[in-house]
């Protein structure tokens, strides 16, 4: 039995005589284009919502500049209508009874101090809460603290604020202690400055301003210790007043 032999299978040739690549099994190239360039996925784009956080940012801050003029122009209307000032204090008599530093070290005050508040507006009244007192000499040691109760203010009106000055017994240490001994024995007295502290509101009409913070320093007060049961009168005629509004915004005190 004789073997079949085939002949090779001649290669499909192109109108040129050239020969054509086959055609089966087709490669990746042969079926997506060796030329189309490969999928890559795009980043997600977020300026729409860039956009907005801008727009929100740009409407706040213009709001906020609306409200700061508006509240400066109200400031400035209210300014050149009412003309406000501040009040004004004054130490109008301070007697001393008890004013000794003991063997211990302990501070023996009992002071009486009068103090004469003006408020010169016509049309402002001044609202305050109770007023906390304290006397100091230079250095800063507390003689003696003490209290005005609330009141409010009239316009165009004088009020004479009384209150008792006391130590507490209160036991210094042996610098203060010897500085306050040679300071009360001497003839040219002991120089005192008197800080005030309270809040105020103010009143205009029907408009009530809310409350402030406000602070009055007073320097150039001097005093004796008195000798026997007789009290003293200390010096006030030198005695300058300072007043301060203290605005707190957050945990800042301006």
């Amino acid at each position: 039995m004789q073997d079949k032999v085939f002949p090779p299978s001649k290669q499909a040739t192109t109108g040129s005589g050239t020969a054509a690549n086959p055609s089966f099994p087709a490669t990746k190239a042969q079926l997506y284009g060796a030329t189309r360039p490969l999928y890559r996925p795009q980043p997600k784009r977020h300026h729409y919502r860039r956009s907005c956080c801008c727009s929100c940012c740009i409407w706040t801050t213009l709001t906020i500049l609306v409200l700061v003029l508006l509240a400066a122009a109200s400031a400035a209307i209210l300014y050149l209508v009412y003309r406000p000032h501040r009040p004004t204090f004054t130490v109008s008599s301070l007697n001393v009874t008890t004013l000794n530093v003991t063997s211990s070290s302990k501070l023996i005050t009992n002071i009486n101090l009068n103090v004469n508040a003006k408020n010169p507006n016509k049309k402002l009244i001044y609202i305050y809460d109770p007023v906390a007192i304290s006397l100091s000499t230079q250095d800063d040691v507390v003689v003696g603290v003490g209290s005005f109760g609330s009141f409010v203010h009239g316009t165009k009106n004088n009020t004479l604020l009384k209150a008792a000055i006391n130590g507490g017994n209160k036991e210094l240490d042996d610098s203060s202690a010897g500085k306050l001994r040679v300071a009360l024995r001497g003839k040219k007295g002991l120089p005192l400055k008197m800080k005030l502290d309270t809040k105020v509101k103010a009143k205009i009409g029907g408009l009530k301003i809310p409350k402030v913070g406000i602070r009055v320093i007073c320097e150039g007060i001097k005093v004796t210790a008195p000798k026997g049961k007789s009290a003293t009168i200390g010096s006030t005629s030198n005695a300058k007043c300072k007043v301060d509004f203290r605005v707190k915004i957050w945990k800042l005190t301006f």
